[in-house]
């Protein structure tokens, strides 16, 4: 059986997705993973996945493309499946990929919906109320006849060792970016947080993409090592996994310290809900106002003047989090 799972979003929600893939992969013999051009790096990582191909969709991401008929027609040519699994996250229709795979001739398509179908899905899964996404896309793939295989965590394939770029010796990752600024710890108190791990005795490394030089050279001032824009995902992964313990934002590196097992601090922003997405499968210490005003609200940009929820936060608290889930693990 040739399978396609879609996951169309962005770098950690396709992490998001591994547990759910290797059920499929199990099964399938033959997975090819869709996904958007954030989700790619994520993608390659992924254990159980053979193929992955690449489409911008014009009803995901932040800055959708606009509707071209020769780019679907492309895609709906390109797209080989006996069965497909269509995951989303809790907010999200799957009717449109749905309909596109029906399009390629895809007979079997299971999918979480809420909506009325038609003739769109032959599996119309309801996921439990307050389910982490991790564990909502492995109960749709169960519900689709692909049964877990293992003890569902995140997982990536093997990363490269990363003494090179760390240098040796006990560390502690602080990852200060993330995707929106609503999620996104203050840079100050990011350089703050480095400060104190440091007078604490703590080696600190910095991470962050290429787009975030300037970020991470801030933070990391003269008390860490700064990797901002060194590390590809795989290297990234072979970073995180080196260290005792991850500080991050509700951003990609934080499920992929959780996919190499390690440790994270979670200065979780709750626009989006932390039981849907806080780090899963390892020890975590949550940190911010789950309370907040913005709770739920999917903001971008902090719609409450003085971003409380995540600024209430001192580092201080971070190296007490640090030395506990250090301490446990």
């Amino acid at each position: 059986m040739k399978a396609l799972v879609t996951r169309l979003d962005s770098f950690g929600d396709v992490l998001l997705a591994g547990p759910a893939v290797r059920a499929v992969a199990a099964r399938a013999d033959h997975v090819t993973l869709l996904c958007g051009p954030h989700g790619v790096p994520a993608a390659r990582l992924l254990p159980g996945v053979d193929d992955v191909l690449v489409w911008k969709s014009p009803w995901t991401g932040f800055q959708p493309p606009p509707v071209d008929r020769r780019d679907i027609d492309a895609l709906v040519a390109s797209v080989d499946a006996d069965a497909a699994l269509v995951l989303t996250s809790y907010h999200q229709s799957p009717l449109p990929t749905a309909l596109l795979l029906r399009l390629a001739g895809v007979p079997f398509i299971a999918a979480d919906s809420e909506d009325y179908p038609g003739s769109l899905l032959d599996v119309r899964h309801h996921r439990a109320p307050h389910a982490h996404e991790a564990e909502a896309a492995l109960d749709l793939a169960e519900a689709a006849g692909f049964r877990r295989v293992d003890d569902g965590r995140l997982r990536v394939l093997p990363p490269p060792a990363a003494d090179a770029l760390t240098g040796g010796g006990p560390y502690v990752v602080v990852h200060p970016g993330a995707s929106v600024p609503a999620r996104a710890w203050s840079p100050g108190r990011c350089a703050q947080a480095v400060r104190e791990l440091a007078a604490a005795g703590r080696r600190v490394v910095v991470t962050g993409g290429a787009g975030e030089r300037d970020l991470t050279a801030y933070v990391a001032g003269d008390r860490a090592v700064d990797l901002g824009g060194r590390t590809d995902a795989g290297q990234l992964a072979g970073v995180l996994a080196g260290a005792d313990c991850v500080v991050a934002g509700n951003t990609g590196p934080a499920h992929l310290a959780a996919a190499v097992g390690t440790p994270v601090v979670s200065l979780f922003a709750p626009v989006v809900p932390a039981e849907r997405w806080r780090p899963y499968g390892v020890p975590y210490l949550l940190l911010g106002d789950q309370d907040a005003p913005c709770a739920g609200s999917r903001a971008r940009r902090c719609p409450v003047p003085g971003h409380p929820c995540l600024d209430t936060v001192t580092a201080l608290d971070v190296v007490a989090a640090v030395d506990k889930l250090v301490e446990v693990a």
